[in-house]
């Protein structure tokens, strides 16, 4: 008994200790990571963000967020070069300068990002002047647009617009869309498959991102007058849609909601199917 002691007091007291993580405090500077060649490497961000990245990153830099966790992993080296993390609930931007090399010491210690009291860096305006032009924040990020009006901009700049050009609103957060994938009433006239996107609220309005694509070979002009539901409002990013297979076949559709649109979309029927019948052998004998 005392020698199984013994062990396992020596056991714990030679095992490893469990790394920790890197906490960097972000105080409207870029933070510096560094990434070993094909060793991932986690940074805690603890916000839901999009990460915009240069496009000379293709095929060097694999890149995933999800729950509030940013995952990097570098294929090939690459020099100091700058992520934005954009708060999609807020519009708020957090930066990284970012480098790959061959060796790193402690490469796959994660990354916990911690905040000061104040709200992180909002975006710079696209009209600045110069490199190190910034503009100073806005006072108030809720603009004089109508709610509907205002969500379906940031909607769409969230889809097509560069990261660091999109405005902040103040009181949006995204929330689930409860929509079946794909939706088959939205457009049941025409041949379009409809697929929802992502959503979010403002007030007591949701915009919801749609994509569409022609399944077919022929033109489609898109009127909102097709649209089959209760709508407060809806936009296209593009007012026609090409044959199946070109580049113009897609676009996306901005669906605007009083409350979650599931509610507002006409429900899907589930048809019908009827059992097989068994086929049944009945033998009648006569007693003469």
């Amino acid at each position: 008994m005392k020698k199984l002691t013994l062990l396992l007091t020596a056991a714990f007291i030679f095992s490893p200790v469990a790394s920790a993580d890197v906490l960097m405090k972000w105080t409207r500077k870029p933070l510096p990571v560094d990434l070993q060649i094909e060793k991932e490497r986690i940074i805690f961000v603890d916000k839901n963000v999009k990460v915009g990245y240069p496009p000379e990153l293709d095929n060097k830099l694999r890149i995933q967020s999800t729950g509030g966790a940013v995952y990097l992993k570098a294929t090939a080296d690459f020099p100091q070069t700058r992520l934005h993390l954009m708060d999609l609930a807020t519009g708020e931007m957090i930066l990284l300068d970012v480098q790959a090399k061959s060796s790193v010491v402690n490469a796959d210690e994660p990354i916990r990002l911690v905040y000061e009291n104040k709200k992180v860096e909002t975006p710079v305006s696209t009209y600045s002047q110069g490199v190190n032009d910034y503009n100073e924040p806005m006072p108030n990020a809720r603009p004089a647009l109508p709610a509907p009006a205002a969500l379906t901009r940031y909607a769409a700049q969230m889809f097509y617009a560069p990261l660091r050009t999109v405005e902040p609103l103040d009181g949006v957060r995204q929330v689930a869309h409860r929509l079946p994938t794909p939706i088959k009433t939205l457009l049941p006239a025409l041949p379009v498959r409809a697929m929802p996107l992502l959503a979010w609220q403002l007030d007591g309005y949701v915009v919801t991102a749609i994509r569409l694509q022609n399944q077919g070979q022929s033109r489609i002009d898109l009127d909102p007058r097709e649209l089959q539901g209760r709508f407060y409002a809806a936009t296209f990013q593009h007012h026609w849609l090409g044959g199946h297979g070109t580049p113009e076949d897609t676009t996306t559709l901005y669906l605007v909601t009083e409350g979650y649109p599931n509610q507002s979309v006409i429900p899907q029927s589930n048809h019908y199917k009827p059992k097989k019948l068994k086929k049944v052998t009945t033998t009648v004998t006569t007693v003469k």
